[in-house]
C-alpha cells in the first residue's frame, strides 16, 4: 500500500484478470513461521490474500484486511480454488483497529506508508497479538532505494527494522528478530537483489 495509491488506485491496479503478485507465500512468512502451531491470524493490508490463504491451508483460522474491493475479491476467489475459509474485511487501516490480545499471528507485509501514517498501525498491530503470539513485519527497506532492486521510490514511504521497533515500543512485545534482509528478484535482466525490513516480535505466555 504505498503512499499515493488510494483505495481506488489500488483497485485500478488489481483489476486485471491475473494477480498482481503471484499466489503463493512470502519466502519470509514461510521461513518465520513454519514451526508456529495453527492459532488465529490477521493479515493487515493483505492486497489478494495469498499470504492468509496459505496460512488457512494449513489450518489458521485467517482474517484478511484491506481496502481495496478487488483485491479482496480476487484473494476470495483464491481462496476458493484452494478450498479454504477467510474472513475477509474491506477497511482502511488508518480507520481500522484490530481487536486487542486476539490474535496468535499479526502479519503487516510491505505497507509502505509515511511515519505518522505508519505508527498507529503498527501500534494497534502489536496491541493485537495475543500471550504467545507472534507480530511479523516485512517492508521494503529504506537501503533499497540505493542498494537494491525494486520498490516505491519515494524515501518518505520506506523505513527500517530498527524504525519499526521503535513504532511498536511499549506495546508489550519482546523483539525476536529485527534485520535488513535480501530478497532475490527474477528480472529479464537476471537476478537482482532487494532489501527488505524484517521484523519478528512475540509476547509473554
Amino acid at each position: 500500500m504505498p503512499s499515493g495509491l488510494d483505495s481506488e488506485g489500488w483497485d485500478r491496479r488489481y483489476a486485471g484478470r491475473e494477480l498482481v503478485w503471484t499466489a503463493e507465500p512470502n519466502r519470509f512468512l514461510v521461513a518465520e513461521t513454519d514451526v508456529l502451531a495453527p492459532g488465529r491470524v490477521i493479515d493487515l493490508a493483505c492486497g489478494e490474500g495469498r499470504n492468509a490463504v496459505w496460512l488457512a491451508q494449513r489450518g489458521w483460522q485467517a482474517v484478511g484486511v484491506d481496502f481495496s474491493q478487488v483485491g479482496l475479491q480476487k484473494a476470495r476467489e483464491l481462496a476458493a480454488a484452494r478450498d479454504v475459509s477467510v474472513e475477509w474485511v474491506a477497511a482502511d487501516l488508518l480507520q481500522y483497529r484490530p481487536d486487542p490480545r486476539a490474535f496468535d499471528l499479526v502479519l503487516i507485509f510491505y505497507l509502505q506508508l509515511p511515519t505518522a501514517e505508519r505508527q498507529p498501525i503498527l501500534q494497534a498491530a502489536a496491541e493485537a497479538v495475543a500471550p504467545g503470539g507472534m507480530f511479523l513485519l516485512v517492508g521494503h527497506d529504506s537501503s533499497n532505494l540505493q542498494h537494491g532492486y525494486g520498490g516505491p521510490q519515494n524515501p518518505a514511504v520506506l523505513y527500517t527494522a530498527p524504525d519499526v521497533v521503535a513504532d511498536i515500543d511499549g506495546g508489550g512485545l519482546q523483539i525476536v528478530r529485527a534485520d535488513c534482509v535480501q530478497r532475490p528478484v527474477q528480472t529479464s535482466d537476471g537476478e537482482r537483489v532487494a532489501r527488505d525490513a524484517l521484523v519478528r516480535a512475540r509476547r509473554a505466555d
